[in-house]
């Protein structure tokens, strides 16, 4: 328990301290280098550094023995899986309706916050091999890793045979946060907001985070594996965590192009995240249909394997 509390944290301040600062080195490139200069080996290098932060956390689970290759190759199965799954929905023709950020969320469920974290940033970076490479791969690498995580952190998979409960009440906590998040964002916008401003914008992503945060820290790890909880928790992690995080990457890129009129600031910022919501949206009603669909099957798939090879976190 103790290690597990270790790794844990280790991998919270890598999230909390290494990613913001490697984050702003992109965002610092990205604003004073020569535009017309080929960087795509500096975000290289950058997604490089955020692999390595990634893998430290995962390897301490071997602190103490010897890394078995069946664990390995299990993390490395779910991040090929997630590439694989990408590319499959790019080649049908899907656009942003994706099964990889279910995927994620299920290897993070799975095999814990650290490989979540590690599966999420390993399997986006693969990814963009195909889908291209660029200053929004360190971006994508690190929303992917962060739901992975946060995933592993608030779900209970004891019993794994007796999960499939249905029953709102579970999920009832987070989700009546977030709705009153956004009853409270929706009077700040009727009492504070603008004439020539919508409420679909940063109003819904910084209160639908809060209200998010504060109903998983009700429910850590306590959080049910069913066909209820898993979709309603990808919707609202990947509309607001990945969405929100996105969006704020779209303004730092657009900024650097001098002839996109985006800059710095807070009204770009605003335009941005009320454009980005049917984007976002699409994105996190995939999120859910491809967990309602298969993500508790995987899911009981990947226990089994572990219980049969003796494979414990």
């Amino acid at each position: 328990m103790k290690a597990r509390k270790k790794r844990t944290l280790v991998t919270a301040l890598i999230i909390a301290v290494v990613v913001p600062i490697v984050m702003g080195l992109v965002v610092w490139i990205d604003q004073t280098a020569d535009k017309a200069k080929n960087l795509n080996s500096v975000y290289m290098a950058f997604s490089f550094v955020i692999l390595f932060a990634t893998i430290v956390p995962f390897f301490m689970v071997f602190e103490k023995r010897k890394p078995k290759a069946r664990e390995v190759v299990m993390v490395a199965m779910m991040a090929a899986l997630t590439v694989v799954g990408n590319f499959a929905a790019q080649i049908v023709g899907l656009g942003v309706f994706q099964p990889g950020t279910a995927l994620v969320i299920i290897a993070g469920i799975s095999l814990g916050p650290e490989a979540g974290f590690l599966v999420g940033a390993t399997a986006r970076f693969f990814i963009n091999f195909f889908a291209g490479q660029g200053p929004w791969t360190p971006w994508q690498m690190v929303c992917w890793g962060i739901l992975g995580f946060l995933a592993g952190l608030i779900f209970n998979k004891v019993d794994i045979d007796k999960v499939k409960s249905r029953s709102f009440q579970i999920v009832a906590g987070p989700v009546v946060c977030i709705l009153a998040s956004i009853a409270a964002a929706y009077v700040a916008f009727l009492l504070l907001g603008r004439a020539d401003e919508s409420f679909f914008g940063w109003r819904l992503y910084a209160f639908g985070a809060a209200g998010l945060v504060a109903g998983l820290l009700i429910q850590r790890k306590r959080l049910p594996i069913d066909d209820i909880t898993l979709p309603i928790f990808g919707f609202l992690s990947t509309f607001i965590i990945y969405g929100g995080i996105m969006n704020i990457a779209a303004m730092v890129m657009a900024s650097a192009i001098p002839a996109s009129g985006v800059g710095l600031d807070w009204d770009s910022l605003k335009i941005l995240y009320i454009s980005g919501v049917p984007y976002d949206a699409t994105h996190g009603l995939a999120t859910a249909f491809f967990l309602f669909l298969f993500g508790e099957k995987v899911i009981r798939k990947v226990e089994r394997a572990k219980i049969k090879y003796g494979m414990y976190r």
